[in-house]
């Protein structure tokens, strides 16, 4: 069993920064893909960001191209999502989120490729 706690969510103006930390227990997450999801009052729950179990790839929604970064440190068992230039559209609560397979995914953009999930943190951009 793997338990995930985020952290690092707050209230920020619009072009403000977080970084968003993610902290597994129960095992470790180097040789798992990770990956990152939001929702948004009233909508479903979406894709962030992904990267695989090396740390070699990366997969992005297109909404967070060019300002989201995740990153990982497996000696910490932590995964990071760094967010820049926040926008009001990225008010939400985020999920950091990990599979029961090790190694590649078929699909790293898909909710039903993880199994585990956190508790959330809320994220809010006031512009």
């Amino acid at each position: 069993q793997v338990q995930l706690v985020e952290s690092g969510g707050g209230l920020v103006q619009a072009g403000g920064s977080l970084r968003l930390s993610c902290a597994a227990s129960g095992r470790t997450v180097s040789t798992y893909a990770m990956g990152w999801f939001r929702q948004a009052p009233g909508k479903e729950r979406e894709f962030v960001a992904a990267v695989t179990w090396s740390g070699g790839s990366t997969f992005y929604a297109d909404s967070v191209k060019g300002r989201f970064t995740i990153s990982r440190d497996n000696a910490k068992n932590t995964v990071y999502l760094q967010m820049n230039n926040l926008k009001g559209e990225d008010t939400a609560v985020y999920y950091c989120a990990a599979p029961k397979t090790p190694w590649n995914l078929r699909d790293y953009t898909h909710s039903r490729t993880y199994d585990y999930w956190g508790q959330g943190t809320q994220v809010t951009v006031s512009s």
